[in-house]
């Protein structure tokens, strides 16, 4: 991979940029590192992670390494200690819960580093396990990432502190439900909320995704916090949590 390096050199002339800073490496002269985000990729299908990880690089991440096998992730994962991980849920040598324990792994050692679970099928247990662990993490179908800028922003909103969540996953836990189930109390409108708050989206992201305004949605989500008796929070990383712990409960 072409990386960018900048010499420590006092010299006032200013040096001719390498080969891979024309390719568009951010790097400033006099000793300050490059601004991308620096991204670990973990996935035993090679094509996809050469394409994620082409993907990644085109959209101004550095993929500082790539692996196959959660044993790989763990030594570049410490050896690096980049901004976001991205695991999948299923790798060698038995294709069960490798990768998720490797990130359940990088949580506990290094908190600091997000986390994004990529899987090929809805996995409930797993998924809500480590999304209720703490801030920083998301659980994504692989048949998300089609659109680029979407997956991209959702990166972004995962590396900042959010927690994200495929819609496809919310839908298996309201699925999952017991038949007495306190969620029974939200109107379908107040579900619909639910599940992009699930997803990490701001009260004005789910009032453009819903055509409704955004003091609609704050009624929305201060009537959903009220029935499910969760206390009420500006902070939308505590309210994501504290809906998917509820979720997880059951």
């Amino acid at each position: 991979m072409l990386r960018a390096s900048c010499g420590s050199s006092t010299r006032s002339k200013v040096p001719r940029p390498t080969g891979s800073e024309l390719l568009g490496n951010r790097c400033i002269i006099a000793g300050v590192s490059d601004s991308r985000t620096r991204v670990v990729l973990a996935d035993d299908d090679v094509l996809l992670r050469e394409g994620l990880a082409g993907l990644l690089e085109r959209s101004g991440f550095d993929v500082v390494g790539q692996c196959a096998n959660a044993s790989v992730l763990m030594t570049l994962v410490r050896e690096h200690r980049p901004e976001l991980a991205i695991v999948d849920i299923r790798m060698p040598p038995s294709h069960t819960t490798e990768g998720l324990d490797a990130a359940r792994v990088i949580r506990e050692e290094i908190p600091e580093t997000a986390i994004l679970v990529l899987s090929a099928h809805v996995q409930v247990e797993q998924a809500t396990d480590l999304l209720a662990s703490g801030e920083r993490s998301g659980y994504l179908l692989k048949s998300r990432v089609t659109d680029v800028d979407e997956f991209v922003e959702t990166l972004e909103r995962i590396v900042k502190g959010g927690s994200v969540v495929d819609p496809a996953l919310v839908q298996e836990l309201f699925a999952a439900r017991r038949a007495e189930d306190p969620l029974d109390v939200l109107s379908p409108r107040e579900r619909e909320v639910l599940s992009l708050m699930a997803e990490g989206r701001s009260n004005a992201g789910i009032a453009h995704q819903l055509w409704i305004t955004e003091g609609t949605v704050e009624k929305h989500v201060h009537s959903i916090l009220t029935k499910l008796r969760l206390p009420a929070s500006e902070d939308d990383q505590r309210r994501v949590l504290a809906v998917i712990t509820f979720l997880d409960a059951r």
